[in-house]
């Protein structure tokens, strides 16, 4: 009988390999299986096999993970990793049948994302925009990569991806591989076509210049357009940090990084009246019920600006 954990590792192999999971995705996929090999182990006393995989060891592991306190949105990620897997196993022939597929979980607490309000992003902006004027190479790439998540709305997995030869200065487009291994070319303004300009133009080599002949991972770095600490490609985490330095003192519920100024692009352009598919084409959706949270957001704004201004509200 096939273990369970051989199994876990070659549907992981199918979702970097055929469907093109980013890291990212196939890493949190791996987190929620290890943890269901984990509760087969202990449920059966043994190293788990396949065959052990029933609708009530499925259940009996979502229960546990619920008393251990773990947040709804865990539980539904866990949920549909499990059902994704034995799906697989059963399309694969490994299993007779779906055991998953009557799995259900706790749905995920829907909050309204996070979003700035105009003058907020401008005062952030201008913030970045005093530093920049300085001439420091770190503040000039701050400014673009700011300017850039919010004019373009793009994933911070998506910025920190892009390459020298995927910016078009004079279109003012960006060419970024999104969810699935999936491109599409995204439209920035003057502003931030400035900021990137003075970036690539005037920073990134002092940035260049600290990368090494012999490193690993130099060629990766000679391609990239955003450069961090020591010459390498600029990292997610570093642009969590800088987001949510600037964002620490505004006012405002929800996560405060770079995600939030993907969702404030989203919400202005739609306040200003953008059309709801062309919004959905410029963030990379592939469902247009994943926009329309948008205008939830432009509606909820507009009823708050009503009962703070009109008199008879």
């Amino acid at each position: 009988m096939t273990r369970l954990l051989g199994d876990v590792e070659r549907f992981l192999a199918h979702l970097r390999d055929a469907r093109g999971l980013s890291d990212h995705s196939v890493r949190a996929y791996a987190s929620d299986l290890d943890a269901l090999d984990a509760h087969a182990a202990e449920r059966a006393g043994r190293p788990p096999v396949t065959a052990d995989l029933d609708l009530e060891l499925l259940r009996d592991w979502l229960w546990r993970s619920t008393e251990s306190g773990l947040a709804r949105t865990t539980l539904a990620r866990r949920a549909s990793s499990a059902r994704a897997f034995t799906r697989w196993l059963d399309e694969t022939g490994r299993t007779t049948d779906d055991v998953g597929v009557r799995l259900r979980a706790p749905k995920a607490e829907s909050h309204l994302p996070r979003v700035l309000t105009s003058p907020q992003v401008d005062g952030l902006l201008r913030s970045l925009v005093v530093r920049a004027d300085t001439g420091e190479p770190s503040a000039r790439r701050d400014l673009a990569v700011v300017e850039l998540l919010y004019g373009s709305g793009l994933r911070v997995s998506e910025l920190v991806g892009t390459d020298l030869g995927d910016v078009d200065l004079e279109r003012l487009t960006v060419r970024v591989t999104g969810k699935g291994g999936k491109q599409r070319v995204v439209p920035f303004g003057v502003p931030a076509a400035e900021a990137l300009d003075r970036w690539v133009t005037l920073a990134r080599p002092a940035f260049a210049a600290l990368t090494t002949t012999d490193g690993v991972g130099d060629g990766d770095a000679r391609r990239a357009f955003f450069l961090g600490s020591g010459g390498a490609r600029l990292g997610t985490r570093a642009v969590h940090r800088l987001v949510a330095g600037l964002l620490v003192d505004l006012p405002g519920s929800g996560p405060a990084g770079p995600h939030a100024l993907r969702h404030t692009a989203a919400t202005h352009l739609l306040d200003g009246g953008a059309d709801l598919r062309a919004v959905q084409e410029l963030l990379g959706h592939a469902s247009l019920g994943t926009t329309q949270i948008y205008t939830h957001v432009s509606t909820e704004r507009l009823r708050e600006s009503y009962r703070t201004a009109h008199p008879r509200a």
